[in-house]
């Protein structure tokens, strides 16, 4: 698998990519949650910021995947969820980790994150994770994170768990 790495400068250009990925790794998914048009807000929010970064796992057929994310600010944490008083330290959100359904199970999920992770010199990184899907957060468990707590950030968003991995 080829990986690429985008940054902010990139985003216009790769942001129709992220949409048709999405598209396909949700395409039986009728939870209005899920939609093109509210996750291309989400896609639009991350990519603004300077710092974002985005790997994109290619195999001879098309894209594979991809994960993006940027820094929180100083203190900031994810919306609605207070940042747990023992994590200490600049850290990643990983916004995004979105596998073809095709590739699912054939380990590119994992390089395509190892890869994005490998760019970031934060002392954490953290993910929301979906409660009602347990066999993904425990993906996540073998992958080194641990779950510090659970919120809801709005109305119609699933309930989730906020997992995080020490980077150094």
């Amino acid at each position: 698998m080829d990986l690429k790495h985008y940054t902010h400068a990139d985003a216009q250009n790769v942001r129709s990519l992220l949409l048709d990925i999405h598209d396909e790794a949700y395409a039986d998914d009728p939870d209005p949650f899920h939609s093109r048009e509210r996750f291309s807000y989400f896609v639009d929010l991350w990519s603004a910021r300077e710092d974002w970064k985005c790997i994109v796992g290619w195999e001879e057929s098309g894209p594979v995947g991809y994960a993006y994310g940027s820094l929180f600010k100083p203190g900031g944490w994810w919306k609605g969820h207070v940042r747990p008083s023992g994590l200490k330290g600049s850290a990643f959100a990983l916004s995004e980790l979105m596998v073809i359904p095709a590739w699912r199970g054939t380990g590119r999920a994992q390089r395509i994150h190892d890869a994005l992770l490998a760019l970031e010199s934060a002392d954490l990184a953290s993910l929301l994770v979906d409660s009602e899907h347990p066999r993904v957060q425990a993906l996540y468990e073998r992958w080194g994170y641990g779950k510090v707590g659970e919120f809801k950030h709005s109305e119609d968003s699933p309930h989730f768990a906020v997992m995080v991995r020490k980077l150094l």
